[in-house]
């Protein structure tokens, strides 16, 4: 089903990629994909395409806190700390905070504010180059977090694992099928959940 902006009509598919070029572009600005491996920090991975998601459901999509809050299963106040996060203070404060394992909604939203603003303001390196940074995440097993959410879409949670591992069946990062990670799992009550999962299974 499309969803309505205005006038205009923007297929949930064209979100999708939308928020998948804001998490690029914030990937972009710390430093790659490379970056994060060197300091053994992937969990970076998920928030930033949480927050990228955040963004683009709250500027092209007209989604209220809420309904982001429940399409990426976070709390509302997690929302509202990604949405109004200072992009500027957040760069400064940036090379400190990679190395936290878990990172703040704040850090994550205001890189992905950034990328969103680099993105519309024409400073996209991406327009040239995305292919090559589409493959080197593919490569590097980061890009993963998008098409779990993608291939998640419709669904209503609680959901059971061996319906999340018919999703996720063949999608496979490092070698190993996510779906059958997935399916290891009896229940789960958020996609949050899931993507949690399956990052730490795939630090192994």
């Amino acid at each position: 089903m499309p969803i309505i902006i205005g006038e205009s009509e923007i297929q949930e598919r064209d979100l999708d990629a939308r928020a998948l070029r804001v998490f690029l572009k914030a990937l972009e600005l710390l430093g790659g994909p490379r970056k994060l491996i060197e300091l053994r920090n992937l969990t970076w991975v998920t928030s930033l395409m949480e927050a990228s998601y955040a963004v683009i459901l709250a500027e092209e999509g007209l989604k209220t806190e809420d309904e982001i809050a429940a399409f990426l299963g976070l709390t509302r106040q997690t929302v509202r700390n990604i949405l109004r996060a200072d992009p500027e203070l957040v760069m400064m404060k940036l090379e400190g905070e990679l190395r936290e394992k878990t990172p703040k909604a704040h850090t994550a939203g205001g890189l992905a504010k950034l990328a969103y603003r680099e993105i519309k303001e024409g400073r996209d390196a991406l327009i040239f180059f995305s292919s090559l940074v589409e493959e080197g995440a593919r490569l590097l097993g980061v890009g993963w977090p998008a098409e779990v959410l993608a291939r998640l879409k419709g669904l209503h949670f609680p959901v059971a694992g061996t319906e999340i591992g018919q999703r996720l069946k063949g999608l496979k990062v490092k070698g190993k099928d996510l779906g059958d990670i997935a399916a290891t799992k009896d229940i789960y009550h958020h996609p949050r959940e899931i993507l949690q999962v399956l990052s730490e299974a795939l630090k192994d």
